[in-house]
């Protein structure tokens, strides 16, 4: 199997790659799309073969050549498509030069171990895919040992979710389960389960973590409910010295894993 060139936006491969801005065929077909050369790149070389390999006429890398290289002995597909085509695909029109699309994977829960970081991040029914994105992107740079979604979140594999972690969805593992689910298991947590409630009285500074420690976040519009603050077994709050009275989820979660991993 070799490259080929596709010029019709009516090609079967367009349109499925097309497709996968939808939940519905990204749970259907297990895939995700991730856009340009670096987070291709990182897929890469972190052992994510590209089951499709999309890249414009003129682009000519170091790079791209390791990544057809890795398509096509992963038995992928690799098309040279053009800008037009690039910019459907992407729904952008300024879109990347290279586009990939990978298989999803899900670690379960009962994988999780405690010792293997010093930090994971828990997020009950994130609703924002730029938020889980960046939280994610964060929770790599803090060399958090993965991220798991409690309940009914937005998809971390959306298009916008995958752009918003520069290439971090191929480096932290994610895990998804229930609410039960994550509260039975949460037991046998050894560390401490670290929660940010507008109840808490202890700032996330003076607050004492047992490592590995779990940091545990609700939604951008309610927090954690009362059910899932219960879990904690460290409550604390970030000051707010201005006028604002919150913060973006994104933000409040990075201050909370490097409070928790300092």
């Amino acid at each position: 199997m070799s490259a080929r060139t596709v010029t019709s936006l009516a090609n079967p491969t367009v349109k499925a790659v097309r497709a996968l801005h939808l939940r519905k065929e990204r749970d259907e077909t297990g895939l995700f799309v991730a856009e340009g050369l670096k987070n291709v790149t990182e897929g890469v070389e972190l052992g994510h073969a590209p089951r499709i390999l999309l890249y414009g006429r003129d682009t000519d890398h170091p790079l791209l050549k390791k990544a057809i290289a890795a398509t096509l002995a992963a038995r992928g597909e690799v098309i040279e498509v053009t800008h037009d085509i690039l910019a459907k695909v992407s729904r952008r029109d300024n879109p990347q030069a290279v586009v990939g699309v990978f298989a999803q994977t899900f670690r379960p829960l009962v994988e999780v171990k405690p010792g293997s970081a010093a930090c994971v991040v828990a997020l009950h029914r994130v609703r924002d895919p730029g938020n889980l994105g960046t939280i994610v992107r964060t929770a790599d740079a803090a060399g958090c040992g993965g991220v798991i979604l409690v309940g009914e979140c937005c998809d971390p594999y959306s298009v916008e979710a995958v752009r918003a972690t520069m290439g971090s969805i191929f480096a932290v593992p994610l895990t998804r389960a229930s609410e039960a689910e994550f509260a039975a298991w949460r037991r046998r947590w050894p560390g401490s389960v670290v929660g940010a409630l507008l109840t808490a009285t202890v700032d996330h500074r003076a607050a004492g973590y047992r490592k590995p420690a779990m940091v545990l976040m609700g939604n951008e519009q309610q927090g954690l409910p009362p059910e899932m603050a219960g879990l904690c077994d460290v409550a604390v709050k970030i000051p707010m010295r201005g006028r604002a009275d919150s913060l973006n989820l994104s933000v409040a979660t990075g201050i909370m894993i490097y409070a928790a991993t300092g």
